[in-house]
């Protein structure tokens, strides 16, 4: 047997009866939902957390360190279940993700709190990885669309649930509830994870790849504090990201070599050789960068530009989110008839198509219109997202789906990550080209260039201070970033589309097939104990 191969004496994690894989699917998605929650949640708690425990200046590392950590764990959580099995991993997943929330519950100044939600970090993204291979394990490809589907509704479904239940929880309880509450409903979601999930016996006899781990997690460290400070606590050019940069570039080669010659590499180079991973991962983190160009900019935009309320624009998102669960749920559906060629292609076009038309709105633009073009661009994101992960799956070996789908993983997070990053220096410079273009001539009494502090300006009673012709001339240089920055978005979707021609139409394999790539790989079927059909 292989190293680190499995010996499924505990039980088969291929497949089994419909109501144990039910059973099992309702663990998993209740963990996720927990996890996908609380990076939702946080968001409409922080007044109160800020009025509580002071540390304003520090408020954007309640975030940065659950992403973080998440980052960090998500490769090392899907090399170790591949090592120990699905179930320790996602279980000390779950321990971790518990364990933070009570302690963010107890926590007394912002130090502790952002320590705690890195806790948080740690077990979230220990369990997402494991999920979508646990999906990998208990169904076969041609019957996994359908699954990895659910899994992408679920974070939809916390996208649009968690503004409202974190505003509630604020205003009828008190903020700590935001992280308590996820006690008693992560307790279930062990509870039935540890009575019905797969139980895996291993045989890793060569040496966990230590070094590989620990540069792996710096290059990662470096290159997202790049993304974290740059452009805000530091300036581009500063030798603290240039550093960083040099640092991450650095240590990431050296991780290639090292890699290279591990006997158990934590991220095996050889995944890469197949062509439609090594596509799928890319399309998947490009797909990713452009749809950040909605999240990140979208509320801006409706709020300061076309004059809706916080809350409104925060609502507007949810079309975005239904339809993106409509597209996940009907190309599961349907991928065992139609394969994942036609909905990775169709996808990035449908969104690439709503983003261009969201560059068209304006200061006069009706909501309506912004809801339209929403629906469009989720419909192509729910084509998309999970299709890449099964044309990715699907052409990995059993022994190896665990890192193969924490790899899918991180590089979905690390493309929102880079996203947020270059869609924000766009639209920043692009601002300040539109601003001295659309500023009254002799002008020269705004203290700041910087996008989100005027567009701030234009939303709060001091704007009332400042010449009409002053204002329209902020909105109107606001507006005109924002659309360019939904039209550049655009072209990367469709960048995605481009990587996505290549990506060739492997036929999806089939139970038996599965069974019999086990038998050859040396791993027990199903018939050698475990969950039975």
């Amino acid at each position: 047997m292989s190293s680190g191969a499995r010996n499924l004496n505990g039980g088969s994690v291929v497949a089994g009866d419909g109501k144990s894989r039910q059973f099992i699917m309702a663990g998993l998605t209740l963990g996720l939902l927990l996890a996908s929650l609380d990076q939702t949640v946080v968001g409409t708690s922080l007044p109160k957390i800020v009025g509580d425990l002071g540390g304003l200046d520090r408020f954007s590392w309640l975030f940065s360190a659950y992403m973080l950590a998440a980052t960090i764990m998500i490769p090392m959580a899907g090399k170790m279940s591949d090592r120990y099995g699905r179930r320790p991993v996602f279980l000390l997943g779950m321990v971790f993700f518990l364990s933070g929330s009570a302690l963010s519950g107890l926590a007394q100044d912002m130090n502790q709190l952002i320590i705690f939600r890195f806790f948080q970090g740690f077990g979230g993204g220990a369990m997402f990885p494991v999920a979508v291979a646990t999906v990998a394990d208990l169904y076969a490809p041609s019957e996994r669309g359908k699954m990895q589907g659910a899994l992408g509704a679920v974070f939809a479904l916390a996208s649009i649930i968690g503004p409202f239940v974190g505003g509630w929880i604020v205003d009828n309880i008190d903020w700590r509830w935001v992280f308590y509450v996820n006690l008693p409903f992560g307790a279930a979601a062990i509870v039935v994870t540890s009575v019905k999930f797969p139980r895996v016996d291993v045989d890793a006899r060569e040496p966990v790849d230590y070094l590989g781990i620990a540069l792996l997690t710096a290059a990662l460290s470096a290159g997202l504090l790049i993304t974290f400070w740059g452009g805000t606590t530091y300036d581009w050019a500063s030798i603290e990201i240039l550093s960083l940069g040099a640092a991450c570039v650095l240590l990431s080669v050296a991780f290639i070599y090292v890699e290279t010659t591990a006997p158990d590499p934590m991220l095996p180079l050889s995944l890469f050789r197949e062509p439609v991973f090594a596509l799928s991962s890319l399309s998947l983190m490009v797909m990713v960068m452009g749809l950040l160009g909605i999240v990140a900019f979208l509320p801006l935009f409706l709020q300061a530009v076309i004059g809706i309320s916080a809350t409104y624009s925060g609502e507007l998102l949810v079309p975005l989110m239904l339809t993106s669960m409509l597209g996940a749920i009907v190309s599961g559906l349907m991928l065992k008839k139609t394969g994942y060629k036609i909905w990775i292609l169709g996808g990035p076009l449908i969104t690439a198509l709503g983003l261009y038309l969201l560059s068209t709105l304006h200061s006069g633009s009706d909501t309506l219109e912004a809801v339209a073009y929403l629906l469009i661009a989720g419909l192509g994101l729910g084509f998309t997202m999970a299709n890449y992960v099964v044309a990715g799956q699907n052409v990995v070996s059993k022994e190896m789906m665990g890192v193969a789908s924490s790899t899918l993983t991180l590089f979905r997070t690390l493309g929102g990550t880079i996203g947020v990053t270059v869609l924000g220096v766009v639209v920043n410079r692009r601002f300040s080209a539109e601003l001295s273009g659309n500023m009254p001539t002799g002008w020269e009494g705004l203290e700041s260039q910087d996008m989100s502090t005027l567009g701030n300006l234009l939303l709060s009673a001091e704007g009332a201070a400042f010449p009409p012709e002053v204002i329209e001339g902020i909105r109107t240089a606001l507006s005109e970033s924002i659309t360019f920055t939904f039209l550049v978005s655009a072209f990367v979707v469709l960048g995605a589309f481009a990587v996505t021609t290549l990506i060739k139409n492997v036929p999806l394999k089939s139970r038996e097939e599965q069974e019999d790539e086990r038998r050859s790989a040396g791993i027990p079927d199903m018939a050698d104990g475990g969950i039975h059909e």
